[in-house]
């Protein structure tokens, strides 16, 4: 689940505590605003700036509640490429469905059973993993986008051999070419 947190966090993650136990039967919606205030309060965090807007859409009924959470902002983050800093846009969805049950177990990465006691969700740690998996895999800088350099760019790593050795050619691959070339 989640990792230990000291007294201090816990308090500073109560603004993201939704009080279930005096929501009726229905949809209610909360709205947070995250930035890097909230990303501080997780250690080793891959995010450390952003602004994100985040809606979340709770369905209550007796058996589960069901959360959508809409996120919509942007996050900075360091190109792999050139080490520059660059506002990544966001915006998606995510669910997450919370069953009743006898105790706490994770039964899916979307779903989870919670005691039937519950009186407090905290969504701060389900705001700050889906955010961390809304960061690409590659992270290039927009100016990176059509594969060349932007203008002033520089090339800072290249796979293409310019010197004289990429020129001279191996006997062995030469021989090989020869029969492919045949057909």
């Amino acid at each position: 689940m989640h990792p230990v947190l000291n007294e201090k966090v816990v308090k500073e993650l109560r603004p993201y505590d939704i009080h279930i136990y005096k929501l009726t039967n229905g949809v209610h919606e909360f709205d947070f605003k995250i930035d890097q205030t909230f990303f501080a309060l997780f250690e080793n965090s891959l995010i450390e700036k952003g602004e994100v807007g985040v809606h979340v859409t709770l369905d209550k009924t007796d058996r589960m509640i069901q959360t959508q959470f809409h996120f919509e902002g942007s996050i900075q983050l360091v190109c792999d490429r050139s080490l520059e800093t660059f506002d990544w846009p966001l915006r998606f969805d995510e669910l997450m469905i919370y069953k009743f049950g006898e105790e706490s177990k994770e039964l899916s990465e979307d779903v989870a059973i919670i005691p039937k006691e519950t009186q407090t969700l905290n969504v701060a740690h389900m705001i700050h993993e889906y955010l961390c998996l809304g960061i690409p895999m590659k992270k290039l800088h927009p100016k990176f986008e059509n594969g060349d350099l932007a203008e002033g760019g520089e090339v800072i790593f290249s796979s293409e051999r310019k010197s004289k050795e990429a020129k001279v050619s191996d006997p062995r691959w030469d021989a090989l070419k020869k029969l492919t070339n045949k057909k």
